[in-house]
């Protein structure tokens, strides 16, 4: 009995220790795993629920993670792909191409709220993997070889998703843009 208590006394200060560092990996990057999640899902509840989710396995895999550099890495990487996981099973966008898209009508400013949703509405009909790829590059502000290496895919790939992600939602958009007149 006193060789047990002495080494749950010696696990004991090691698991509270570890603890302590989870509680402050947790705050240190939920806004960033909240933030991928609500930009592919654009559904608060959706987005705490998958963010919550990955804490959870972040703590499964606690022993796993080597330093600050590989945990953001890894949250990240897990936040991508349980949000495309999410997507699939849940059946949440529309299965509509970005072509078919209705064409705005009129100008709105680049402070409308109405612009800024319709851009949102054109993001969202992207299919799963290049709207993750637009989300890591310019909501989270990944290069591109970043963004490669966390999806494991070449780095080609990705720049070729976001230059057909991007000239697709710029046609789109071109609509909504008056035109110059000279």
């Amino acid at each position: 009995m006193v060789t047990s208590s002495l080494a749950q006394q010696a696990i004991q200060p090691a698991a509270v220790e570890a603890r302590g560092a989870f509680e402050a990996a947790v705050r240190e990057h939920q806004a960033m795993v909240y933030s991928v999640a609500y930009h592919f899902l654009q559904d608060r509840p959706a987005a705490e629920e998958l963010a919550q989710e990955v804490f959870l396995e972040l703590f499964r895999h606690w022993h796993e993670i080597q330093s600050r550099e590989h945990r953001i890495f890894w949250l990240r990487k897990v936040a991508s792909r349980r949000c495309i996981d999410h997507v699939r099973r849940r059946k949440l966008r529309a299965h509509v191409s970005l072509d078919e898209v209705s064409e705005p009508f009129t100008w709105m400013p680049a402070t409308d709220p109405l612009l800024k949703r319709y851009i949102e509405q054109l993001l969202g009909k992207l299919e799963e993997m290049p709207r993750l790829i637009v989300i890591l590059r310019y909501q989270e502000g990944l290069e591109p070889a970043e963004i490669a290496e966390m999806l494991e895919m070449p780095v080609a790939t990705v720049k070729s998703h976001l230059q057909r992600s991007l000239a697709l939602l710029r046609r789109k958009l071109s609509f909504a843009l008056p035109e110059e007149k000279s």
